[in-house]
């Protein structure tokens, strides 16, 4: 089973199947305090699963874009859990997960309605946006699911000011993460699995060390 976890925007937690099915997930959508609510909510998602511990294979990590503060906060839990189990941690983009669950959701739609959503010869084109602060989107666009089940992506992750114009967004202030572990399980069956990278931070942190040594008085 796969342990995802994820705190680019709220915080959440979820056991996933390698057959990509969600067995158990906890979530907290407020932006902040994700380093108070992290260890419940892992707790309550291997409780929810009926799993412990030694039945994690895998370990996903949501690598953002998200802020500095919330999102090292996640990827830093997955790595030591991770560690402590001598497990390998999966890196996924967690915009693609957001992208991974509108396709579902679209192709859900267009199996009830029996007709595509989006017409032959239109542009299939549509953008994952989530809220980076300051005036500013992190922007990432789409088309479809590839021959392996994986969201392809066009561009992005990338900043961007808030607007409108210009693309199809799908604003979005949650990250599932049941949908990222799902996509992780494709990735593994897929053998596309990456090496861990850097997060996917956008921007610095605001905080930054100074340059100029404190004067001490004797």
């Amino acid at each position: 089973m796969i342990l995802a976890v994820d705190t680019s925007l709220g915080s959440a937690v979820a056991v996933v199947g390698l057959d990509g099915s969600v067995r158990g997930s906890a979530a907290s959508e407020s932006p902040r305090g994700h380093a108070e609510v992290i260890g419940d909510l892992l707790v309550r998602a291997l409780a929810e699963a009926g799993a412990t511990p030694g039945d994690i294979t895998h370990v996903a990590a949501g690598m953002g874009p998200g802020p500095f503060t919330g999102l090292r906060i996640g990827i830093a839990a997955a790595r030591a859990f991770a560690q402590g189990r001598g497990l390998p941690v999966i890196p996924v983009v967690s915009h693609d997960a957001i992208a991974f669950a509108h396709l579902l959701r679209r192709a859900d739609d267009e199996a009830a309605a029996g007709h595509a959503m989006v017409p032959a010869d239109a542009d299939p084109t549509f953008s994952i946006v989530t809220d980076a602060r300051r005036r500013e989107w992190a922007v990432s666009s789409y088309t479809t699911l590839d021959d392996d089940g994986i969201p392809l992506r066009t561009r992005g992750p990338e900043l961007e000011p808030a607007r409108t114009e210009g693309y199809v967004p799908v604003l979005t202030t949650a990250v599932s993460a049941g949908a990222l572990g799902a996509l992780a399980a494709r990735m593994i069956a897929a053998g596309r699995v990456e090496p861990m990278a850097e997060p996917l931070y956008l921007r610095s942190p605001d905080v930054v060390e100074g340059h100029t040594p404190k004067r001490v008085s004797a």
